[in-house]
Order: C-alpha cells, then sequence, then structure tokens
C-alpha cells in the first residue's frame, strides 16, 4: 500500500499542509520519487545516502573547499543543499574527510543553518543530525560522519578534542573501532577494494561497502575518457544519452566488490553493506547538454540511493537513531535510480507463521521459503519500449555468491535446503531507455543490476 502522506510522520520530509498532488509525469531520466512505502509489519521504506561529501572535506569544491581568504566556499555549499533537496532524498549520511571535518565542532559539521530554516535533532540535549530545510517545506534528515582511515557514519559527538581528532579518526584498529560505536555511530569500510576479506571478516566494524561510484568509474575510466575528452569537452553532444541517462555507459558489476561482499558472508560474519555515492562535485567538471556539469551533487545523488526500513518510534517519527538502528540490522538494499525507480521491490522470509525481514536470521527448522516481489519501473510509459527484467536469489560462497534460484516473473519463491547467507538482486536490460540514449544503442544490450538487497540468514 503507497502512502503519499508517510515521510511526513517519519522523516518531516513534507510539508505541514498537504496539497493535492498533479498525476505523476511518465518516467524519464532524473525523475526522482519519495518511496511513500510501509510494510505490513509497521517498517517504513525511506531513501537516502550513505558516503557523501561536503565543503568540510579538503578535496571536495574541486579541491577548493575553501576559499583564499580562509572562509568555507558558501556557493559549494548552497549547491549541496539545494542538490540534495532536488534528489528527494530523506536522509544523507555524510563523510567528510579528516580535513576539513575535524576542524568544525556540531552542529557545524551536520550544515546548520537556522536562518534556511534547518531543526536540529537532539539528544540528550546535544545536536545529533539536521533537517536540511528545503524551498518547497520538504527536509532532509543530515547525519555527520568522517571518512578518514576508517568510515564511522552517524557520529552524535567527535571522538576526541581538536588536537586529538584526526589520530582516532585515521585508526582502524579494534579500539578506535569500537570507540566509535561508543560515540553512536555505525562503523563501516569505505572502498572495500583497499581491504581483506579478513579484514573486513574479522575486525568489529557493523559493514562496508558492495558498490562505490568512484571505484566503479575509475573501472569504467575508458568509456568515460571516450564520452568526456572525446565529445563532450569539443561541445559535441550529438548522438550522446540525455544527461541524466550518462552512467548507462557504465559497466556497474564490481568484482572486488561483490567477491569479497560474499566471501565475508560465507564466513558467517554479519556485516550491513552500503552503496557509496562519493560525490564530491571534484572529478568532471565538463558540462553536458543541460548546461550542468557531469558531476554535479545533483547528478550524482540521483544515480542510485540506499533504502533503510525503519521502524518510527512510538510518537511515529524516525529520527537518526531510528536510521542507524536499520543500518545496523542490516535492513537495506540498493537501487540504482538511473534506470528507472523500482517500484514493488520486497524481500522476506517466510518461517511457519512469522516473516522475517532483510538482515534478519531464520531456522531452517520453522519449514523457510525466500520470497522476492520483482519491482516495475514506476510510472513507466505503457508505449516505452518494455525492459527485460530478471529477478535472482544468490548464496554467499568462499569467493563470492552462486546464484541458486531466478525467474521473470512476479514473484520468486524458493526453499533453501542449506543453511547460509542468500540475498535478492534484481537485473534489468533497459530497453526503456531507448528513447534517450542517443545513437549508443549498445549501452541497452547488458544486464545491469537494478536492486540489491542485504542478506538474510539462513541457519540450522
Amino acid at each position: 500500500m503507497r502512502l503519499p502522506a508517510l515521510a511526513c510522520l517519519t522523516l518531516a520530509a513534507c510539508s505541514s499542509t498537504m496539497k493535492a498532488e498533479p498525476p505523476p509525469p511518465r518516467w524519464s531520466p532524473g525523475t526522482v520519487h519519495r518511496p511513500g512505502h510501509t510494510s505490513a509489519r509497521g517498517l517504513v521504506d525511506v531513501r537516502g545516502l550513505v558516503h557523501a561529501h561536503s565543503v568540510y572535506s579538503h578535496d571536495a569544491c574541486d579541491g577548493r573547499p575553501k576559499t583564499d581568504a580562509g572562509t568555507f566556499d558558501q556557493d559549494c555549499l548552497a549547491d549541496f543543499r539545494r542538490d540534495a533537496c532536488a534528489a528527494k532524498h530523506d536522509f544523507i549520511f555524510l563523510t567528510d574527510h579528516g580535513a576539513h571535518f575535524t576542524e568544525a565542532e556540531f552542529p557545524e559539521v551536520l550544515l546548520y543553518r537556522p536562518e534556511a530554516g534547518d531543526q536540529l535533532v537532539l539528544h540528550e540535549g546535544h545536536p545529533t543530525a539536521n533537517r536540511l530545510a528545503c524551498p518547497d517545506g520538504s527536509s532532509v534528515l543530515l547525519v555527520a560522519g568522517t571518512e578518514t582511515g576508517m568510515m564511522p557514519v552517524g557520529l552524535e559527538r567527535h571522538l576526541a578534542p581538536p588536537a586529538m581528532r584526526s589520530a582516532w579518526y585515521g585508526r582502524t584498529d579494534d579500539e578506535a573501532i569500537t570507540f566509535a560505536q561508543d560515540a553512536g555511530a555505525v562503523v563501516l569500510f569505505q572502498h572495500t577494494e583497499d581491504w581483506t576479506v579478513a579484514e573486513l571478516a574479522q575486525k568489529p566494524i557493523d559493514g562496508f561497502e558492495m558498490y562505490n561510484l568512484h571505484a566503479n568509474a575509475l573501472m569504467n575510466l575508458g568509456i568515460a575518457a571516450e564520452l568526456v575528452f572525446g565529445k563532450v569537452e569539443q561541445g559535441d553532444f550529438d548522438g550522446l544519452p540525455h544527461p541524466d541517462a550518462f552512467f548507462t555507459a557504465f559497466a556497474l558489476d564490481d568484482e572486488r566488490y561483490l567477491s569479497r561482499w560474499g566471501s565475508v558472508l560465507a564466513r558467517g560474519s554479519r556485516r550491513v553493506t552500503t552503496m557509496g555515492t562519493d560525490c564530491h562535485r571534484n572529478t568532471f567538471p565538463q558540462k553536458l547538454q543541460d548546461g550542468e556539469r557531469i558531476d554535479s551533487y545533483r547528478r550524482m545523488m540521483i544515480m542510485f540511493s540506499n533504502h533503510l526500513l525503519v521502524r518510527p518510534g512510538s510518537d511515529g517519527l524516525a529520527d537518526d537513531r531510528a536510521l542507524k538502528a536499520a543500518l545496523r540490522a542490516r535492513r537495506l538494499f540498493g537501487t540504482f535510480d538511473f534506470l528507472g525507480t523500482p517500484d514493488g521491490f520486497e524481500f522476506v522470509a517466510l518461517a511457519g507463521p512469522d516473516t522475517k525481514e532483510i538482515g534478519d536470521e531464520v531456522s531452517l527448522r520453522t519449514g523457510v521459503a525466500l520470497e522476492v516481489k520483482t519491482p516495475s519501473v514506476r510510472d513507466l510509459d505503457p508505449n516505452a519500449p518494455k525492459p527485460t527484467i530478471t529477478t535472482r536469489l544468490l548464496k554467499a560462497r568462499p569467493d563470492g555468491w552462486d546464484e541458486v534460484a531466478s525467474t521473470t516473473e512476479a514473484t520468486l519463491r524458493y526453499v533453501p535446503t542449506e543453511p547460509g547467507a542468500y540475498r535478492a538482486e534484481v537485473r534489468i536490460v533497459p530497453a526503456h531507455l531507448e528513447p534517450f540514449i542517443g545513437k549508443r544503442r549498445d549501452f541497452l544490450r547488458a544486464s545491469r543490476p537494478w536492486v540489491m538487497s542485504n542478506a538474510i540468514d539462513v541457519v540450522p
């Protein structure tokens, strides 16, 4: 059941006065939607980013987040704020680098601007999150974090006084990890390709990334150079895709991430995995045919999302702590939204009379069935070419993943006979992008991941 006002009840994402909305436009690249969905078990689907950089990162804003006068670049900050609203995210977990994150205090690191109408979230009298006010009356919940040695997200305070912060944030030993967790953070390891399976499995972290845009862009450097330097930099847009379908050129499967992910879970380690936007507004300043730079915050922010299934409090609200509880519980799936908004996805385990969620554990003794609902592209023009959508169920193995079932039907149902970590993946051959792809129809031939869930653990 779709509840349009749901985000108003949870993350204050809507204005206080609900107005009748016009019929939704047909989907096209750049279209974004709030999920607005609640499950029969009372979990609310909220959408946002995990891993984003603002002016408090030394390499953001084309490497100049500070002006010559030593003040932070207010234009770049305004870009971030505007584009976070344009992307219609419910939340953003900031991950600013040690320089300049360590130099600023709470609530400044939350990008708090009271004159813009922002509202702080307080716990024990201290600011832990910021509801960034958007011009349309909605808001985005911003939560602080840092990408230094490790990547603690949802920090509720700095770990140490200013002189000691860089040292603490730069550490990756067990003491530093647990110290950050004690400060309220969910501790992730960023850039999964930089860590061994043993480190990801044995360190007391909460999780790591299943996908990272910067790493994936480097993997696709050849096609990126062909498009950017062979066409865009020359101002030649003839035959190029719609600017918000630009990333259709990328191969999205990164074996370095997928193999480590499966290997860690096959060892029995419970870890949440996230999709890292890693936006800096510092990589591709060239402008596409819409006059917007390739790596604008908006364009990076709408490429994909992390969906958290949160449990609101007794007052009906979900704050930063509710988001972190969902992260720790691994109730997360990621969606590549530039390929279309997935509508109707669900992955559960049916165990007798109980329904278990993504991230849960279920015993074979209860008689388990794993069930995945295949999504469709929301608001797709019925006259558009039809995408091919395949739903898969995969089981973690010591060197990656094994497919155990797949379907193109509306529901995939699988009865496991072996314990293990099982995740759902929906793949799409995006034929529906044909009207937006220019002359590069070769981009439409490959199957790409569209939805990637965290695992359900089946135990004996």
